[in-house]
């Protein structure tokens, strides 16, 4: 295990040492800067031991203001060194965070769904901010404060060694008491850090999912429940941070100990030895300067391992997310604007998760042809939504294809699959921006009037004529600002936008009262004339003008044909009908 995990750290010290090429010179300077810190700490005491024992005794006064004024020189050219370690030395570690947050994005942006589907909204913000902070910290103070720690207790202690041999040995002999008991704390804090991780992680993402769903939990009269539920991730997360605070606070009270110890002891020493007039006046206070000047890097280096330990973790979590596949191979070939002749030939598809295989479409053929509308109705859990999420390869077919216009879609490229493809779903998501943004998504490209044509057809412009700001205003997060019904139809107004050859529509109209409904669907039908259109519908008025109506279970297709026909049947349809219209 101990080998597996230093294997792994020194392979995630591989694989980050390349970050730092693009900003090498400013890097290089941020090291320079720090070995200068460490010589001029080593020459402070060597300066003050030569006034005390030998500019002051003999009067040299003039030694005695050159080597003042040298040490202020020192102290003035220090700040400026130490202005650049905080200023550039931190710009250094955000460049390369903010490197790392692209890649991160842009790998998240071409993950396939399954992994949104099985990670926490939380966890994922939790590693695009949290981690990878620590490894901005570790980026810069890491390589910096381990240099200018080296030199400095190198240095100090051969510069004691030069002063005087046995009080050099008798701080060296406290080292290894520092070394094994640092060991021995070091797999404490490998586990608690652990454990850390993973439960900022979890909270974070309780958190996220609070505050979005604040408005279901109070219609449910669910704060308490809610309360309850953040507590207990709030007291795991204050015990674990307790457990984190305790290992921190023996490590750290001990190795001050043992610290101020070693300084004990050298005083104690060089007493006696001076004493027996074994050293001078100044050589004993520039061998104490010494001894500050060796501890403080061992106490800096015991502090910047948790620093360590957090940056290499955060590293650790963004290259587990950056070894995660991509969606699958994508096509070679640019489909230009699709005719929309779409069919499933044998596709069976089941969704995965932690090991367990879920079913949901079986062995389904099926040909649309173009611009036809078809509409897939039945009983949840048929697989009807998941149909339409294979068209535009948000999720791949375990066995079959889906071909359009003769073309397995894998062979096309999925920007251009997607660009023929618009997709009104009913759980609408907008963006936190203006409501032109919005429906722009529809087409970046479009103008001020495409955008207000759209919005006309989508039945939305009047409303938006009302806001103050119109246009401009802003819908807020996820369209809070806005009704159901008001974000549905921004939702339709970027499928016009779009002007797309195959339309989906999954419950488009569902949060829309019947007189907006019956406008949509006016509208919705004029939009699919010459296009592919697949309506995913309960409420069977809105597909009865359908060319085709194919009722969809859990084990197949079971009726398929026009409303009229699926009537005469009198089976499953018939059954829907009338239980929907039995009081009209």
């Amino acid at each position: 295990m101990k080998e597996n995990r230093q294997k792994l750290q020194k392979g995630l010290i591989r694989r980050f040492i390349p970050y730092y090429r693009p900003h090498l010179k400013l890097f290089v300077a941020d090291i320079i800067c720090a070995a200068l810190i460490s010589a001029f700490n080593l020459v402070y005491p060597y300066i003050t031991g030569e006034i005390i024992d030998n500019y002051v005794p003999n009067k040299l006064l003039g030694a005695l203001l050159i080597a003042s004024f040298a040490l202020l020189v020192f102290y003035v050219v220090k700040a400026g060194l130490n202005y650049f370690l905080q200023y550039w030395g931190h710009m250094v570690g955000v460049r390369i965070q903010k490197t790392l947050r692209s890649e991160l994005f842009d790998h998240l942006e071409r993950m396939p769904l399954t992994y949104f589907d099985e990670n926490k909204t939380g966890v994922i913000m939790s590693r695009l901010t949290n981690d990878l902070f620590q490894i901005s910290e570790l980026a810069h103070h890491g390589p910096e404060d381990v240099l200018l720690s080296v030199v400095t207790l190198v240095g100090a202690l051969i510069i004691m060694f030069f002063y005087n041999v046995w009080l050099a040995l008798i701080l060296l002999a406290l080292v290894p008491v520092i070394l094994i008991y640092s060991f021995f704390m070091r797999k404490r804090f490998i586990k608690v850090y652990d454990e850390m991780r993973v439960v900022q992680g979890e909270i974070n993402s309780d958190v996220e999912s609070a505050v979005s769903g604040i408005r279901v939990a109070r219609a449910y009269a669910a704060e308490e429940h809610e309360k309850t539920k953040f507590e207990r991730g709030n007291d795991s997360f204050a015990s674990c941070k307790g457990r984190q605070y305790k290992v921190m606070g023996q490590y750290y009270s001990s190795m001050r100990l043992i610290l101020d110890f070693m300084k004990f002891a050298v005083i104690l020493a060089g007493g006696l030895f001076f004493f027996n007039n074994s050293i001078e006046a100044g050589v004993y206070a520039a061998f104490i300067m010494y001894v500050t000047a060796f501890s403080d890097p061992i106490w800096t280096l015991t502090s910047i391992y948790e620093q360590i330990q957090d940056g290499l973790t955060g590293f650790n979590r963004f290259c587990e997310v950056m070894d995660m596949p991509l969606e699958p191979a994508d096509g070679t070939i640019n489909c230009g604007r699709l005719r929309g002749d779409i069919t499933f030939s044998h596709v069976s598809f089941s969704y995965k998760n932690d090991g367990n295989v879920n079913r949901v479409i079986n062995d389904f053929s099926c040909a649309i042809g173009a611009g036809k509308t078809v509409a897939l109705v039945g009983p949840s859990g048929g697989g009807k939504t998941t149909l339409c999420h294979l068209i535009p390869r948000f999720y791949e077919v375990d066995s079959g294809s889906i071909s359009i216009d003769g073309t397995d879609i894998r062979s096309y490229t999925r920007r251009s699959l997607r660009e023929n493809i618009g997709i009104v779903q009913q759980d609408v998501f907008l963006f936190n921006g203006t409501v032109r943004e919005n429906i722009a998504y529809g087409n970046f490209a479009a103008s001020e009037e495409d955008i207000v044509e759209a919005a006309r057809r989508a039945n939305i412009h009047d409303y938006v004529m009302t806001l103050p700001e119109g246009y401009d205003t802003n819908v807020g997060e996820r369209g809070v600002k806005l009704s159901g019904g008001q974000k549905q139809r921004i939702s339709i107004a970027r499928a016009f936008l779009k002007n797309p050859p195959v339309l989906i529509l999954d419950e488009a109209t569902s949060a829309l009262d019947n007189a907006t409904e019956m406008q949509i669907q006016e509208a919705l039908n004029n939009l699919s004339v010459g296009r592919t259109t697949i309506v995913v519908a309960h409420r069977l008025s809105t597909v009865k003008n359908a060319d085709e109506i194919i009722v969809v279970t859990p084990e197949g297709i079971a009726e398929r044909g026009t409303h009229e026909q699926l009537v005469a049947l009198n089976g499953i349809y018939k059954a829907l009908y009338d239980y929907q219209f039995k009081n009209l």
